[in-house]
């Protein structure tokens, strides 16, 4: 099964020449059983045809199961999950498929990753610099949401600045149960955690006000 044709393949592989500077690591986290996870199988399909697309992009498959150690270690506790890394491993996470409009958030963060910085402002490095508390970001989403891309990017790129911020992309329809513990009626939604609700693609200088503010509550 090809889930990229040869167009798709073309465009991808010019984003990735131009874009692209060094190395990047995908561990991808799966769970052989169909029952357990439905579209394991077509996410490692997805990333075995990226990984071809450029030889720079280096692809390594846990299971879930067996590689239990690597998962409590990494902090995934559901699968597919995608982690994104270069020169080290960003906690900017995908729990589910980056399919749809989602393709491009992960071609993003594939181009940080290899560069080893993002684009944002110099002010919200700064300021991201300052926190010092664990912060959770969860940005709920669906493959065929145009505005979902630039919320994920957002937290993955605040992940990538400060070891303490850890952002996630939690496909809604995927995750059915967890979208409906957090009240998801609308995507892009944005949970900090588990106290700051946004929904919406947020400008930056909002969605750092918002991660700014839980970083400084007790």
């Amino acid at each position: 099964m090809t889930l990229l044709d040869d167009k798709d393949k073309v465009a991808i592989s010019e984003i990735l020449s131009k874009g692209m500077s060094g190395d990047v690591n995908l561990l991808f986290f799966f769970d052989t059983s169909k029952d357990r996870c439905q579209l394991c199988s077509m996410a490692s399909e997805l990333l075995s045809e990226l990984s071809s697309i450029d030889a720079r992009i280096r692809l390594t498959a846990y299971d879930i199961n067996r590689d239990k150690k690597e998962a409590k270690f990494l902090g995934i506790d559901k699968v597919p999950a995608i982690i994104v890394g270069g020169k080290k491993i960003y906690n900017s996470i995908y729990f589910g498929m980056p399919s749809g409009y989602e393709l491009s958030s992960l071609l993003g963060d594939i181009i940080d990753a290899s560069r080893g910085m993002t684009s944002l402002s110099k002010t919200t490095k700064e300021k991201l610099s300052t926190i010092n508390r664990p912060i959770d970001i969860k940005v709920f989403v669906t493959p065929t949401c145009p505005y979902c891309p630039r919320a994920v990017r957002t937290a993955h790129q605040f992940a990538m600045e400060n070891r303490n911020i850890r952002g996630s992309m939690i496909e809604a329809q995927e995750f059915a149960e967890l979208s409906s513990r957090y009240g998801v009626m609308g995507v892009p939604k944005i949970i900090i955690n588990d106290s700051i609700e946004l929904e919406g693609a947020q400008p930056e200088e909002v969605f750092l006000e918002y991660v700014l503010k839980a970083a400084a509550s007790k």
